[in-house]
């Protein structure tokens, strides 16, 4: 199963994160792939505030990784850019943040091949001629779920 969609401008970009934010259930693992500056962390800022986060988002490209915490809900937003070697997320204890209570958003998933779980969600981002198109696809039974949350709220 799949979703695609044209996004037009930041603020779209995070309004769809925002839906997005709606069909995850706890214990997610959603890949964002897409080159440099095509919008991963706008995404991630919507999905934030879909779960009603206000404060700054800022992409963890330095620290690895940015927590977020809600009531019965931890948000982990990874950004593996910098990671030279998958084996330095072992070191980090990366597995540590994968539970049934969490909600994990990793940009370059690929850095971490090996090492991450598998995705229930892949969110592929690509440039188009004034915006870019969206590809949301569904890895495991949890994704499929998701994924008909999501189209129905597109709907």
């Amino acid at each position: 199963m799949q979703v695609e969609k044209e996004i037009y401008g930041e603020d779209a970009m995070e309004a769809f994160g925002a839906s997005l934010a709606q069909a995850f259930e706890k214990g997610a693992v959603v890949y964002l792939e897409g080159d440099l500056g095509m919008g991963k962390t706008t995404m991630v800022r919507g999905v934030l505030r879909g779960l009603g986060y206000e404060g700054p988002v800022k992409s963890p490209t330095y620290t690895i990784v940015e927590p977020y915490e809600f009531t019965g809900l931890e948000v982990f937003h990874f950004d593996l850019y910098r990671v030279g070697d998958a084996e330095e997320l072992e070191y980090m204890g990366i597995r540590d943040y994968f539970s049934d209570q969490g909600l994990c958003l990793i940009e370059w998933a690929e850095m971490g091949q090996g090492v991450l779980p598998d995705a229930d969600v892949v969110v592929s981002i690509e440039r188009i001629a004034q915006g870019r198109k969206v590809l949301v696809e569904a890895g495991t039974k949890r994704g499929q779920l998701a994924l008909s949350g999501l189209a129905n709220a597109l709907n």
